[in-house]
This record gives structure tokens, sequence and C-alpha cells, in this order.
């Protein structure tokens, strides 16, 4: 007589014996957990074991186009969620552009989930087993950053910017943090199925927890040294809707004047650089010579830069100048990383006609792409890097300077974003470069946060969100150059090729 043992369920039965349409909500409600991981929430341990859970969804899919969908659908519930605050610039003339929040919002997370589904359909084709998600899943946050002019916002390295793991980004840069971060991930999914092997479990226990020290222990880098140099953060609080009114605009004007010219704090010096956030001023620069003279003479003499509009010929460009003494801008550095459907529209000429312009345009054509990044130089504080609003989203981009600053300077108007999430994850970003690059960065904005960053990415000093005021803070010096920056993202690219190719090439042998 043959003994039958009775089939035990496999682990995650359940969800197997769903329907398509059931798995794809349960992964679209996982991804819209995981950015918890990011700010304001700032709960990366509970990213990380979403993320992990994304990788239990893979290994119950055997067929690649289920892949698919379930990784789209974890996009989708992520991206709805981490970039919810894109409804924001529509509401800024509601007349105009509320009709196209909702539209913005579902076309950007179904958008970009397709690089999160490419990226489960790819390691299914490729495997019958989850590893190969760790290289896909981080390739496709690479052709994030890069293909059509690229949009890296709430990747998952963004989420560890305020902990011990950030300063990784020193080292391997976004794209190496999101290789460890999967990794981490996938090893910690093993305890669903492999659930007898006590051994197994122990040691991602530990894992757990030494990654979770790693997320939120403060970095071990000592104070940063200071320079001698104190620079003046001007923050106006002039919400979008009123920046360009009329009735207004002096106002704003004449409260930066008066920020710029007051005394410092007792005991601390006067600053030696003075900082107005982008389009500091309604005017162009061609017509803004009496206001640059005031400017000049509230700052006493001393260097201001600010953003404003410049106009060439028939193109406008976003712009930062540096002003002397006299008022005259004696340096000019044009934005050339520009916001696609807000700075410009793809396909002007034919959208145009339907009346679909971008929500910052001025002019039918939208705004003219600078000639790249390029290093200023700021007289005894050193060179600078400036960075306009958007351009401060993008690692390669900040990376790109034919030389090595002595610090980096944002200029931004984050009105556009609200008063809660999207200016904060904007700050996690400006912090992710000064770690990347080993470089201070001071950080003005419109509506806040204005902030001195140090090259570990610390707030040394800043300004909270809707208020007006200023800010004086020293100088940081720049560390040594990292590895980051003295190799960009070549490494890992060449890492995640490699890897990709011989998993293709196993998967032949296999067959």
């Amino acid at each position: 007589m043959v003994k039958t043992i009775p089939r035990q369920n496999k682990p995650w039965g359940w969800y197997t014996r769903l329907p398509r349409p059931g798995r794809m909500a349960i992964a679209a409600v996982l991804g819209a957990i995981a950015p918890l991981g990011q700010a304001p929430y700032g709960q990366p341990l509970v990213m990380l074991l979403v993320f992990s859970l994304a990788f239990l969804t893979l290994r119950r899919q055997r067929r690649p186009w289920n892949a698919a969908l379930i990784g789209w659908a974890f996009g989708v519930g992520y991206f709805a969620v981490a970039l919810a605050w894109i409804v924001e610039p529509f509401q800024v003339d509601p007349d105009r552009h509320a009709w196209m929040a909702p539209f913005a919002l579902v076309f950007m997370s179904m958008g970009l989930a397709l690089f999160w589904g490419g990226a489960f359909w790819l390691a299914r084709l490729l495997s019958s087993r989850t590893w190969p998600l760790i290289l896909t899943w981080t390739a496709a946050e690479v052709s994030r950053a890069y293909l059509f002019t690229g949009f890296p916002w709430a990747s998952p390295a963004q989420a560890l910017v305020g902990g011990a793991a950030g300063q990784g980004l020193a080292w391997t840069g976004p794209h190496g943090m999101t290789l460890w971060l999967m990794s981490i991930a996938w090893a910690l999914s093993f305890p669903a199925v492999y659930r007898k092997r006590g051994v197994m479990r122990a040691g991602q226990a530990v894992l757990l927890c030494s990654t979770a020290a790693l997320f939120y222990l403060p970095p071990s880098a000592p104070p940063a040294p200071l320079t001698p140099h104190t620079v003046r953060l001007i923050q106006p609080n002039a919400a979008q809707h009123l920046k360009w009114r009329s009735d207004h605009t002096q106002t704003f004007f004449d409260r930066q004047l008066a920020f710029t010219a007051a005394a410092p704090e007792a005991g601390k010096p006067a600053p030696d650089l003075t900082i107005w956030p982008e389009t500091a001023i309604p005017w162009t620069l061609e017509t803004a010579g009496p206001a640059l003279r005031q400017i000049a003479e509230a700052a006493e003499g001393k260097p201001v830069t600010l953003g404003l509009l410049r106009r060439d010929e028939d193109a406008l460009y976003n712009a930062m100048v540096l002003l002397d003494a006299a008022g005259s801008p004696t340096q000019i550095y044009d934005k050339h990383h520009l916001v696609p459907f807000g700075e410009y529209i793809p396909f002007a000429n034919l959208l145009n006609r339907f009346g679909i312009m971008g929500l910052a345009q001025t002019s039918s054509t939208g705004f003219a792409s600078g000639p790249g990044a390029e290093v200023l130089d700021f007289g005894a504080l050193g060179s600078g890097l400036p960075l306009i609003c958007y351009e401060a989203v993008f690692a390669h981009g900040v990376g790109a300077a034919e030389e090595r600053p002595d610090f980096l300077l944002q200029i931004t108007n984050d009105a556009w974003f609200g008063q809660n999430v999207g200016p904060q994850q904007h700050l996690a970003q400006a912090r992710m470069r000064a770690i990347e690059q080993g470089l201070p960065l001071m950080r003005a904005a419109n509506t806040g946060i204005s902030a001195m960053i140090d090259p570990q990415g610390r707030i040394l000093a800043s300004l909270p969100m809707g208020v007006a005021g200023f800010l004086d803070a020293p100088l940081p010096a720049p560390t040594a150059p990292t590895f980051y920056s003295r190799t960009g993202d070549t490494p890992i690219i060449v890492l995640l090729a490699l890897g990709l190719l011989c998993t293709r090439l196993g998967r032949r042998q296999q067959n």
C-alpha cells in the first residue's frame, strides 16, 4: 500500500489563484504604500519591505506578460502617490489649467510605470527566478533618468538621503544605491518561501536590523569645516498666483530689497554674497537696469546673484545673473535642462493650435535652452555651479561641468509645487547632489525651503516653507572629490550591462 503525503499549500498560493485584475490591484496598493519612504514621510524601511513584497509578486508570475502587468500596476500605485504634488501647478491658474490636473497625474503615473513594468517583464524573460529583477529594476531607473530628457524624481535612492546609508551616494551615485536597495529587498523576500530554514531567517533578521540602522542613524562624518565666508539666502514667499500680478510685484521686490539691506544678526558677520531665488523680479534683464542698481545699493557693494528672465533676439531664457557693486551683470547663466510641459511643450507648433502651452511659458515657443553646465567665478568665495530649479534633479547633469566647483548654488521657485510634498522632495534631491559631489549646496527658494547644506547632505540652517525672511549662514568647505564625482554613472551602467548579458547567456545555455 502506497502512503499518500498530503500536499502542502505553497506560500502565496492564494495570490496565484486570484484573477489577473485582483493581482494587479494588490500590486497597485503595495506600490501606493512604498512612497512612505520618501519625504515628507521619511520611512525608508517601509519602502524596503514593500519592495521585498514586490519580488514575491514576481515569483508567482510564470509568464513575462503577466509579470509586466504586475510591475506596471505596482509602478502606477507608487508614482500616483509619490508624484501627487504634480497637480499643484495646475491650481495656480485654475480657470485655464485645473482640468488638466487629473490627466497629468494619471498619465504621468502610467507612463513612468512602464519603466517598472518593463523591468518585471525582462526579469521574467531572462529567468524563472527573481534575482534578475535586481538588475532590471535598477536599469529601469537609469533609463528613467536619461530617456526623453529624463525624470528621476522619487527614485528609490532618494529615500536614503537622511541617514547613514545615504552617504553611499558619494561612492555609487543614485543608481548604485538603488542596486544596493534592490539587492536587500530581494534577500528579504526569501523567508516567505523558505519558511523552515531557521538559519536563513535569522540571517535575514540581522540583515533587516542592520539595514534599518543605516536608514535611520545619522551620518558619522564629523561636522564639515566652515569657510570664513557668509552667505545670505533671500526667501520672499511670493505665492505663485500673486507673483506676477501688477498689484503685488512691487511688494515682493521691496520685501527682497529690505531683506538684502537688513543688518546681520548680533554676532554674525555681514554676508559676502546674497542670493535671491529663481525669477526673483518681474522685469527681464534688458529692462531691469534700475532695479538691479537698487539691489546692488541694498547689498552695499557686495555681490548679489538672482534669477530673472532675459531675451536674446527671439529667444527667452530662464537665467541667473551675478551683479557687481554697481548692479551690472558680470556673469550670466542660462538654464539648460528645461521642464517638459512646464517651460516648453514638445511638438509646440501642433499643440499650440489647441491652446496647450507650458505652465510657465510666456510665449508660444516656450523657453530656450542654455548651452549646458557652467561654472561661475564668485571671487573670494571660489567657483560655483549654478542650478536653476529642476536642474538639481539630475545627478549626471550636476557632474557634467568641465571643472569641479567649490560649491553648488540652487535657485528655485518651489511655489509651483505647493506647500507640502513637492518642495520637501525637491530639497531631498538637492541634498543628494551635495553628497554625490562632496560639495556644499546653498539653496534660495521663493516660498521655501531655503537652506545651507554641507557636503554630507546635512542641513546646517534653513527657512521653513511659507515664511518670508532671510538666512545668514557660513559656507562649508568642500571635501575631496568623491568617487562618484570622478566616474559618474559609467561604472554602474557597465556593471548592469555585464550582469544582464551574463544572465542572458546563462539562460541560453540552460535552454
